[in-house]
């Protein structure tokens, strides 16, 4: 088994209930190829360096997992029909850093 760290920006005008449904759709399609979830943060809604699809802003989902090549193959394959996505991206980890929430609240207001 491989680790897998998968993120996907949603667009800008998705609700709270649509980010919540695009999260268990996909923890569900990760369980049903036998991929387990570490983790799963919920980054909120950032500023994109570029726009896409006419979207300045997207709503940020990351996923910690751990499967083989044909889960992501199925992921991946999955999220380009979706809609409501704008991009996703998976990086193959040798280990999770389950400590470290780069975008939580906490981070952004001690930055500024």
């Amino acid at each position: 088994m491989n680790n897998y760290e998968h993120t996907i920006i949603a667009r800008q005008d998705t609700s709270a209930s649509q980010i919540k449904q695009i999260k268990e759709k996909y923890s569900n399609l990760i369980e049903k190829n036998k991929g387990d979830i570490i983790q799963t943060q919920d980054w909120g809604l950032m500023n994109l360096s570029y726009l896409i699809k006419k979207n300045k802003r997207g709503n940020y989902i990351h996923f910690k997992i751990t499967g083989d090549g044909e889960l992501i193959k199925e992921l991946e394959k999955s999220e380009k029909l979706d809609k409501n996505l704008l991009r996703c991206l998976t990086v193959k980890v040798k280990k999770f850093d389950l400590e470290a929430n780069y975008f939580s609240d906490e981070k952004r207001i001690n930055e500024k």
